[in-house]
């Protein structure tokens, strides 16, 4: 296995931590939970669900929980909290009363000083909140908050899909230009009372997506929801569009899989129930109407959707669904909204503090139209036909120190898939995690999302084992090992195949000011390859890896500075690749001013397109940015915020990527000619 020279990273680290010790008397890094969600793009292609996700901290960091009164719920929204720690939070408060600052929290056992960092930006001690406030037109008008979100972005630079071109080419060659404008465009409104009473609506258009010209008028996606929750015996109601999450994600779930993250032991899924959907993601939701109602320890929850679909059909019969949400060329409206997909489900669930049984079922078709795939060898197993079911049982139980959960289920066609695991927290300073998944591969579901390698739920059988430990003050370490193996082919392996993936990570935070961190990541994996002077394929083993340095420093109330080094090795038979990459970010909050600033530069150095490295850089509120850079280069970015009035704040950022080995930028359609690409992003927020 090929390692990174021990000498320079020893020396590495050296010149990092030492060359950035400095003195100050300020608070933790406000964006520590933007690096848990940026550790999350190296283990998926889905960066719909991710970008989902960002929103949805994004929105809690602009309303964060009062300490003093915020519930076991609410703090389980945050995923980074395991229950024994938000337990401890619970009966901290209880035990002692009400919190005085945020900086009680390190007197709780079980949270290390990573976890408070991470806490941080989505807690505050403040005024308890009022009791809840009854449903009148006066309470609503007078106590009801608005914000409203318009947001545009444009890229200077001509992309290929824009260009001119003669009439006659365009008649024989229709798909060769974006139908649309080459800006981007959002706009965002929401209304919230007490948090039991949400409205909001959402309307976008994509690049290259047509606004406002001879083939179409207005947005190209839309989406309202309403939702209730709280009142009596109804827990929650929801009109509109949202989403749905039970059990384990065996059978349905549109929350992003917490797989394979530095906060090794924290693989379970929790039960979410319906929620608002209030996001851009054109793809991950329901629409129709959704109910929960709570008897004493029971919920008993049904929801209903009929949603339109992409997909080219032909005489009722279409081969793939389109799911990017993109409608740029002629292509791509030939395929709009052409299947109507119908879901029923509901879900049983009894739960107390310590144990939780769920059942989940759910039903869905096609309406007139068949999905039928183009047979291969790697489908043979997927879905076919016009209808599926799919059901389940989930199951939860647990103490101070054991706890067990898991799913079982079941869909039309009898195979199976299940996810069982065991957590020990035999000491405060010690948890580990096993979990074992097995996903048959006739498995088919739909609206299936758990924990995996796979991008779907089939075909697949893995044990993961995770440890985390805090040995001494200021240090945690995490390690975590999945072993996993595919019994039938995959899409680019004409084999059953397996592979390992590997993680350690040690984090030393220096009370308020100084935080650092190693990440070591190893994984292996198996594809085609084609075989030397044979027409022969054969099934080869490759592996990737990463390894991450960065230190979080602050010289004084109003400068945050981060330093990070990226280094990657490839190798496959016959081939191999490295790349580094070294980032540094400069934030500027000044107390008495009303604007913010964060600068952000790199350098990266790769030998190709499979030893590219992904960086995580800051962009305007609720916009999630995580770019992959391969070749050599220099990427800069400046994102500012201004708080014009008291509720009306200006988000921009202006991007520029310089390449040193190259004079085409990008592939297809979105091929830029030179070798810059600028980018700007801005937002303007208005609450009343």
């Amino acid at each position: 296995m090929e390692r990174f020279n021990l000498s320079f990273i020893t020396m590495l680290i050296y010149l990092l931590i030492n060359g950035y010790n400095a003195k100050s008397q300020t608070s933790f890094s406000v964006d520590k939970w933007m690096e848990y969600v940026e550790e999350m793009v190296q283990n998926t292609e889905d960066t719909e669900k991710l970008e989902t996700v960002y929103s949805e901290l994004s929105y809690l960091t602009e309303h964060p929980f009062e300490l003093n009164s915020v519930t076991e719920k609410q703090l389980q929204k945050l995923p980074f909290l395991s229950d024994i720690q938000i337990k401890n939070i619970i009966n901290y408060r209880n035990r002692y009363g009400k919190m005085v600052t945020v900086y009680e929290l390190k007197n709780i056992e079980n949270l290390d000083l990573q976890t408070i960092e991470l806490l941080l930006p989505f807690v505050y001690v403040g005024d308890i909140s009022v009791d809840k406030r009854p449903f009148t037109v006066k309470n609503l008008l007078k106590y009801g908050s608005n914000e409203l979100q318009i947001r545009y972005d444009k890229c200077f630079q001509q992309k290929k899909g824009y260009g001119s071109y003669p009439d006659s080419i365009l008649q024989q060659y229709p798909n060769r230009k974006y139908l649309g404008e080459s800006f981007y465009t959002s706009l965002r409104y929401s209304y919230s009372f007490d948090d039991r009473f949400q409205f909001g609506v959402v309307a976008e258009k994509d690049a290259g997506e047509p606004f406002w010209n001879q083939y179409h008028k207005g947005y190209d996606y839309y989406s309202f929801h309403f939702f209730l929750k709280d009142i009596k015996m109804l827990k929650t109601l929801s009109i509109g569009d949202y989403k749905v999450s039970f059990g384990q994600g065996l059978v349905v779930s549109n929350d992003f899989s917490l797989s394979r993250t530095s906060i090794v032991t924290q693989a379970e899924r929790r039960n979410n129930g319906f929620r608002r959907h209030f996001s851009t993601n054109e793809n991950d939701f329901f629409r129709g109407a959704a109910a929960t109602v709570n008897i004493k320890s029971v919920d008993i929850s049904f929801f209903y959707s009929l949603r339109k679909l992409d997909a080219n059909v032909q005489d009722n019969v279409f081969t793939s669904i389109k799911t990017d949400g993109y409608h740029r060329l002629k292509r791509d409206w030939e395929k709009r909204y052409n299947v109507k997909m119908q879901t029923i489900g509901g879900n049983i669930r009894y739960a107390t503090p310590n144990i939780c049984v769920g059942i989940t079922a759910l039903s869905y078709s096609f309406g007139n139209d068949q999905m039928m795939p183009e047979w291969k060898p790697y489908n043979h197993f997927y879905f076919r036909g016009n209808n599926n079911v799919n059901a389940s049982i989930d199951y939860l139980f647990k103490n101070n120190k054991i706890k067990f959960y898991g799913e079982t289920a079941v869909s039309k066609n009898k195979a199976l898939a299940t996810l069982n695991a065991i957590q020990l927290t035999p000491a405060s300073y010690m948890s580990l995690l096993l979990l074992y998944r097995y996903y048959d591969k006739q498995y088919q579901a739909y609206f299936g999302n758990a924990f995996s390698q796979n991008s779907s739920i089939q075909n697949e059988q893995g044990l993961y084992m995770g440890i985390q430990f805090t040995p001494i003050p200021y240090w945690k370490l995490s390690a975590y090992a999945d072993f996993f193996r595919f019994p039938w082919l995959k899409y680019g392996v004409s084999s059953p195949s397996s592979g390992q993936e590997y993680m350690l990570q040690a984090d030393y935070t220096a009370g308020k000011n100084f935080s650092a961190y190693i990440r070591y990541k190893y994984m292996q994996k198996e594809k085609d390859l084609s075989v030397p002077d044979d027409n022969n394929i054969a099934v080869s083993p490759y592996s990737r890896q990463r390894i991450r340095i960065q230190t979080s420093y602050h010289f004084s109330a109003s400068f945050i500075f981060k330093t990070s080094v990226d280094g990657i090795l490839y190798k496959e038979t016959g081939k191999s690749g490295k790349g580094i990459m070294f980032s540094h970010n400069a934030g500027w909050i000044p107390p008495a001013l009303p604007v913010q600033a964060n600068l952000y530069a790199a350098c990266f150095f790769t030998d190709d397109y499979s030893s590219r490295i992904s960086s995580y850089e800051k962009n305007i509120l609720y916009v999630f940015n995580m770019s992959s850079f391969y070749g050599k280069g220099i990427r800069l970015s400046v994102v500012f915020r201004w708080d014009i009035l008291n509720k009306l704040s200006l988000f921009a950022k202006c991007a520029y990527t310089h390449y040193m080995d190259r004079d085409v930028i990008g592939t297809d359609m979105e091929e830029i000619e030179g070798s810059n690409k600028t980018d700007i992003y801005a937002l303007l927020r208005w609450k009343f």
